[in-house]
This record gives structure tokens, sequence and C-alpha cells, in this order.
């Protein structure tokens, strides 16, 4: 007996039917960014096979070093968003400047997005990752992350997931190569209220808050959770999303705006952890969701996860 399973499509077009003031704008946005996620996805996997793994040589205005699949990723996406027909500006965490689209390709939506979270991992086979949040642009280019429309990520590991929220909860859909489909493979994802992981780049202690420190201490003294960090974030926080438990980006005294980029990463996932059901914090105990940016490569730290242990989290900093 066949089953029948959602496509992401046909879930993105039920959700459609469900607004009578749906123009179809906003649906075809995402089939684009579906259809770029699965060219990255197929690249990633011929990465080691052609000459497109590496990097470029080149240093983009972070400082960071550009990765093949960076520029390959970021071109691909700025291409097709831009040529949509939905979108009328494109911030890209690999360029400095908005892109926005020709006069006669302008639509209604803002995109923001990581094209290849986590690249520096690509050549010792970890997981990486897709970023993007979505608004509309009548808020204008600067909006607080509680106006997006949409947040999600495509993760490019063991299999390909895109996830992502729309406002109403978290779903997930897994890539079956054979038919070239992302099927929906985790309905209504929810966060453990709490979890025994947790995620963050020790070899930062030093630099870190006395709050911070003192949290760190009462986890390793408690002798109950255990350490996994990847260094993608991507990869961290859809562990997260799965097992339940803390990830922490904070400031510290090299960076003390932090090192994730507010529009770009932190929005995104908080918006996403809090519809899955978790928590996020920034500054102390500030909603990052609540932050009006200064400049689209605003800078920001970051705490989020199951609500119980970003709560305890809490308790140590305040």
């Amino acid at each position: 007996m066949y089953n029948s399973v959602l496509t992401l499509t046909d879930f993105i077009l039920a959700e459609e039917r469900k607004n009578p003031k749906a123009t179809g704008r906003f649906t075809l946005l995402l089939t684009h960014i579906e259809n770029a996620a699965k060219i990255i996805a197929s690249h990633v996997k011929a990465s080691g096979l052609v000459d497109i793994l590496g990097k470029t040589g080149s240093i983009n205005t972070f400082g960071e070093e550009v990765q093949k699949l960076d520029e390959f990723s970021n071109k691909l996406l700025v291409d097709m968003l831009i040529n949509s027909g939905t979108v009328h500006a494109i911030v890209s965490e690999e360029m400095e400047e908005t892109v926005f689209a020709p006069k006669e390709h302008d639509g209604e939506y803002i995109v923001y997005f990581d094209p290849l979270d986590g690249s520096s991992n690509i050549d010792t086979n970890c997981p990486i990752g897709t970023i993007f949040s979505i608004y509309h642009r009548d808020g204008g280019l600067l909006q607080e992350g509680n106006k997006q429309l949409a947040a999600g990520y495509i993760i490019y590991g063991s299999s390909v997931m895109f996830v992502y929220t729309y406002g109403n909860g978290v779903n997930g859909f897994t890539l079956d190569p054979s038919i070239g489909s992302f099927l929906l493979s985790h309905p209504k994802m929810t966060m453990p209220e709490s979890g025994k992981i947790y995620s963050i780049n020790e070899a930062y202690e030093n630099f870190y808050d006395a709050g911070t420190k003192a949290y760190l201490t009462h986890i390793k003294d408690e002798g109950k959770s255990r350490a996994r960090y990847v260094g993608s974030l991507v990869a961290d926080m859809h562990r997260t999303f799965i097992k339940g438990g803390i990830f922490l980006y904070p400031a510290d005294k090299k960076q003390p705006e932090g090192k994730l980029r507010l529009t770009i990463e932190v929005n995104p996932f908080a918006f996403l952890c809090e519809q899955a059901g978790g928590k996020a914090v920034s500054f102390g105990a500030t909603n990052p969701l609540t932050t009006m940016p200064k400049h689209i490569h605003e800078r920001s730290p970051i705490v989020m996860g199951s609500t119980e242990n970003v709560e305890k989290y809490l308790e140590y900093i305040q």
C-alpha cells in the first residue's frame, strides 16, 4: 500500500491556499530557495571529486578566506533570487553591500542569507549549511527580527534537510535524491524542554564574562552534560533542535559585540528556536528579535536552546 508523503512544494502550496490574500509570490520565492539548495547540495556531495573544493585565494570583506563553494553558492543564490521577480533586495554574508533587484525584476521581499555556513569545515567533511531570512520590503532594509515572515536553513550532512518556519511552528523536510524532492520528515519540530548537550567554543573561556564562566563551571561540576561543538552554526543548532540542550556564542573580551551576524545568523535561528518552543537571548536577557539593527552586518552575542537550559544560564549572568 502506498502512503502519501508531503513534499516541500506541496506543503508550501497548501499553506498558501489557507491565505485568501496570497498572490503566489512568496511561494515562488521559497521555491527558488529550495531549487538553489538542491543545486548546492549536489555540488557539496561532489566536492571531493571535482575542482570546486578548497579556497579561492581571496578574502571577503570581513577578513575571512572565501571558499570556492562559498563563492559558487553565493553567486547561485544571488542570480536565482535577483531574477525571480520576487525579491527587492538581497543581503549576503559574502557581500559587503546590499544587492537590489533591477526595476524590471523588482519584487516585494528582502532576503538575508549565509550561502554556506561553516564552510571552513568543507575539507573535513563536517556538516555545513545555508541560512535564510525573509522580510517584506515595506518595513525597510533594517527591521527587528520579529518582523521576519519566514526563516530557515538547509543542512548538507549525511542527509540534506530543509528546515523552516513561517511563524506557525517549524517543519523539516529531507531530500530524497532518487526523486529530487524534499519530503516532510520532521513535522512540527519541537525542541525538548531541557537537554544534556552544551555547545560552545571553550577555547575562549578565559575571555568570557564571569557569569558565563560560572555557568560553565556549574555544568562541569554537575557532571550531567556532554560538550559537543562542530563550529558550524547550522550543524550545532540542528543537533540542538533534535536533542535539546544549549548553544552559546557569547560576547568576549576579544569580540565585545559578539561574533555572529544579527540579521544573517542570529535572527533566523532565534525565530526558529522560539517557534520550536525554545528560548533565545542576546545581551543579558535581551531577546535578539526585538533589537533594531544599526547596519546589515551588525554582530551580536547569542545563547539559545531548550528553555530550561537557557533559563539556568540566565541565573548565572543576571
